[in-house]
């Protein structure tokens, strides 16, 4: 019976979703238009305080039929050479944690936020929460309590943006003491105005509880954070959410940051509420998302020490996979006009004037930055999820950030050989699964969990 249930709100929220796509009124054809207009001017102004005036070379199609398909082929893949990110920019090697933590991670961050995720301001307002309501509620089986929260941007300087983000946590009713928790990146209504609330994020595999009943199941909480009551996720929004707050309505510069680096510090926020929230354990938050919010919670976990896991799902190019790799999405396509606004402006150049090759850092290093804290990269099958975020390229964004780990006297993954669909690869502080499911995090939650319990205990059962 769950199973159908399951089912059909999928079916239901793919038929909204296909009539929100396909079936626009002339109000929100219009209003299409008008964001389009406006993503593209804001991209070419970008161009221009860059000096570029050769054109964006383009991306492959993610259409394996098209005649510009993304490679899908290994025979193809191109040889590249990566930066070693235990060698110092002056060439000197990095041989032990001092030089690492004083002198390399430095210039990976500074590299990082100059050219790809841009840098934070200097001005960034204040965030207050509050507590708008509190309620039992029943999550599967579970009883949990949950909060719904607002963080309200302090707007004094520009009035006219407001930004308030929106954060919901359930932790378990029969609680004794703090408890882990779980930030997700997703959405706590459904986008198609009057639906029941749908995360296709935390649709549980078949068999499967949903991954907030697993995690309840084990008396640890979740919390889920809206993105888009951060930043809005296209080029027009540049100029609204704490983004344009901050430039107060004005065009970014070229290192300042971009969407993906304004939802982490959306991220770093909630934890600052739940440093105060007597329920959570502050020392165990993990922080998971998928796809571009995959890419985003890697982000977060490389730039913000207090996560102390990280579930990184299917985050592609621009997330854990390497991108001097021709396999899948490209940087041309991260750098387009439809996906630019994740990144810095300065990120743009590597598909006009520069390529991949040419960046001073690629993906094994912001996987790097997390050490010597856990990361679990997770994939889905090539026949389900496709092949666009390429798997294979992800894991060796992981296998390349090892040594990293081990200088630090962790484990990093205890294969460099890509394993086999639905092989755990657990046993170190950063961990690899591709599961035989599609573009969702799913089917990895009772391997993650099972992984995660090595770092924050096993946990209480409830009846």
């Amino acid at each position: 019976m769950k199973n159908i249930i399951c089912i059909v709100s999928l079916s239901i929220f793919l038929f909204h979703f296909a009539q929100a796509q396909f079936q626009r009124t002339p109000e929100q054809d219009s209003l299409f238009a008008r964001m389009q207009r406006k993503t593209q001017a804001d991209f070419e102004q970008m161009r221009k305080q860059l000096g570029l005036t050769v054109p964006n070379r383009p991306g492959p199609s993610g259409n394996p039929d098209a005649p510009n398909a993304a490679n899908r082929e290994e025979s193809k893949v191109n040889s590249y050479t990566l930066p070693d990110p235990l060698l110092l920019k002056n060439g000197k090697k990095v041989k032990d944690a001092k030089t690492w933590w004083e002198q390399r991670r430095p210039e990976i961050v500074e590299d990082f936020e100059r050219e790809i995720y841009g840098r934070l301001p200097q001005n960034i307002p204040s965030v207050s929460w509050q507590v708008v309501a509190v309620k039992d509620t029943i999550v599967g089986i579970f009883l949990g309590k949950e909060k719904t929260l607002k963080g309200v941007v302090d707007n004094a300087a520009f009035p006219s943006i407001k930004v308030e983000i929106e954060m919901v946590l359930v932790t378990p009713a029969k609680q004794q003491e703090a408890v882990p928790v779980v930030i997700e990146f997703g959405f706590i209504r459904s986008p198609f105005g009057n639906m029941p609330p749908i995360t296709p994020i935390g649709l549980g595999s078949a068999g499967e509880p949903t991954w907030k009943e697993q995690l309840l199941s084990k008396g640890w909480g979740y919390a889920v954070i809206v993105p888009n009551s951060i930043q809005a996720d296209s080029g027009a929004g540049l100029s609204e959410g704490i983004i344009g707050l901050v430039n107060k309505g004005q065009p970014r510069k070229p290192d300042d940051w971009g969407a993906l680096r304004a939802w982490a510090w959306g991220a770093s926020r909630a934890i600052d509420y739940l440093e105060t929230d007597k329920d959570v354990d502050a020392k165990r938050l993990a922080i998971e998302g998928l796809s571009r919010y995959g890419k985003a919670a890697l982000v977060a976990m490389a730039f913000e020490p207090r996560f102390s896991l990280g579930f990184i799902g299917s985050s592609g190019a621009g997330g854990a996979k390497i991108l001097r790799r021709v396999f899948g999405e490209q940087v041309e396509n991260l750098a387009s006009s439809a996906e630019y606004h994740w990144f810095c402006g300065n990120f743009i150049k590597y598909a006009s004037i520069l390529t991949p090759n040419d960046m001073p850092v690629d993906a094994h290093e912001l996987v790097a930055l997390c050490a010597p804290r856990p990361v679990f990269i997770s994939a889905g099958s090539p026949h389900v999820e496709g092949q666009w975020v390429d798997a294979k390229g992800m894991f060796l964004g992981g296998v390349h950030a090892g040594g990293v780990y081990k200088l630090l006297g962790k484990k990093g993954l205890e294969s460099a050989e890509f394993p086999p669909l639905g092989t755990p690869l657990v046993n170190g502080e950063i961990a690899f699964r591709q599961h035989a499911g599609g573009h969702s995090t799913g089917p990895n939650w009772s391997t993650w969990i099972a992984w995660a319990c090595r770092y924050w205990g096993n946990g209480k059962y409830f009846d």
